[in-house]
């Protein structure tokens, strides 16, 4: 029986056992499990080439796993180093490892199984990816890593194949833990993919002012990681006012507020201006009736617009 696992990683936490374990920061978080049965998995071992990713298909017990680390700063060669070196101290040969565009880029990822945002967020133009092998007790075990990151968080698949009823997390693993990622995240990941908008929702401006009150937003990081995994996509940021006076100056305002969000993604969140595009609206597409005050609320938001994605 072969035995692969694969590890996509863009941040990491708890301890993956098998024949093998491999320990992860402690604050990282399991966003997603999927127990997928006996099946079969080709597992990249070079870089795309002519069309094609070479692989090695393998057949067992798959399972993945997404996880997610809250950091900042890190590099891809941080995340992954070690893990090599506890691959390599438990008997693996690397037999392949790439970095982004040696990898082949847009084709290698996508050429990849990779579970879909907001579980998992690769940047197109920062992962590293590995493959090893070692012969173990039950036959050859092979192991994959991809790696990558956002400006505010990293990200780890697991994608095990093995013999039956093998389990990729060992019993003291970090649990999946539902509030670890706020429900915008999923949300905001569907609404751009199916709808191609989304309410950046939980912003607070300052008290008659356009400027954003200094604080962190999930919103913003969550808007942000998704564009990191999508940097061909550009979006506008749409400002929204109720019917509280002159059309134009609303327009101005709203305008101004969407620029504020701009800016606090570019230089907090660290997302590429020329993805990033402000427009206003005023009062012109209310979502509520201005008649009441919970609709006047709502009415006052940002919102974000799939507008390019080449």
């Amino acid at each position: 029986m072969i035995r692969i696992i694969t590890f996509c990683f863009v941040g990491l936490a708890g301890t993956i056992a098998g024949a093998q374990s491999i320990s992860f920061p402690s604050n990282a978080v399991l966003t997603r499990s999927i127990d997928s049965g006996l099946d079969s998995y080709a597992m990249p071992i070079g870089p795309w080439s002519d069309g094609a990713i070479p692989t090695k298909i393998v057949e067992g017990q798959l399972t993945q796993q997404a996880w997610r680390i809250l950091a900042t700063g890190l590099t891809t060669l941080q995340l992954v180093r070690p893990l090599r070196e506890q691959i390599r101290n438990d008997g693996f040969e690397i037999v392949f490892e790439c970095q982004d565009r040696d990898c082949g880029g847009y084709d290698f990822r996508f050429g990849t199984i990779v579970m879909p945002p907001p579980d998992i967020q690769v940047n197109l133009g920062d992962f590293r990816y590995l493959a090893a092998q070692k012969n173990g007790a039950e036959g050859p075990e092979i192991l994959s890593v991809l790696a990558s990151k956002s400006a505010r968080a990293g990200y780890v698949q697991v994608t095990k194949v093995g013999p039956t009823g093998a389990d990729i997390a060992a019993a003291d693993a970090a649990p999946v833990r539902g509030n670890a990622l706020s429900t915008t995240v999923g949300d905001m990941a569907t609404d751009l993919s199916t709808k191609g908008r989304s309410i950046l929702n939980g912003l607070t401006f300052e008290t008659g002012s356009s400027k954003l009150v200094s604080e962190q937003f999930a919103a913003l990081q969550d808007l942000a990681d998704f564009l990191a995994s999508q940097p061909n996509i550009a979006v506008a940021l749409v400002g929204h006012t109720d019917s509280s006076g002159s059309l134009d100056g609303n327009i101005v305002l709203s305008k101004r507020r969407a620029g504020s969000v701009l800016e606090r993604l570019v230089s907090d969140y660290g997302v590429t201006r020329r993805q990033l595009d402000a427009q206003g609206m005023g009062y012109l597409a209310p979502i509520a009736s201005n008649m009441t005050q919970e609709g006047r609320d709502a009415n006052r938001r940002v919102e974000v617009i799939i507008t390019s994605t080449q």
